[in-house]
């Protein structure tokens, strides 16, 4: 489980990650990347946190059952990549329909993979 301050919580978080960020895919899955140090203004108070993930993962994944399944290996893997990341990043995980039926080192590596394509240093 992913703590709160390691979460996208609101939509337009969510649309600016997805937006304004680098987009890179694999198999199985696909990642927006946003790196929120670049952002004019101030320092955001929630840099501090550690870098957030959301996570999409629609109807075509499969059922309920598959759709759960999913992101909680999804999380997991997020999770397990919280120290590697940057602390100012934002990244969208948008699972493909091939997600549903990877198990879950399958989608750790191309998480790392879609991940070091969209020039985030792991």
């Amino acid at each position: 489980m992913l703590p709160k301050r390691h979460k996208l919580t609101s939509p337009a978080e969510f649309k600016r990650t997805i937006k304004g960020g680098r987009r890179a895919g694999s198999r199985t899955l696909v990642v927006h990347v946003r790196d929120r140090s670049t952002e004019p203004g101030d320092p955001d108070p929630s840099l501090t946190g550690g870098p957030r993930f959301g996570l999409v993962v629609s109807k075509a994944i499969g059922n309920a059952v598959a759709r759960h399944s999913t992101s909680r290996k999804l999380r997991h893997n997020a999770h397990a990549l919280v120290d590697k990341l940057p602390r100012a990043t934002d990244v969208v995980i948008r699972a493909l329909p091939a997600a549903g039926a990877s198990d879950s080192a399958q989608l750790a590596a191309d998480l790392a993979k879609a991940l070091r394509k969209a020039g985030v240093p792991l």
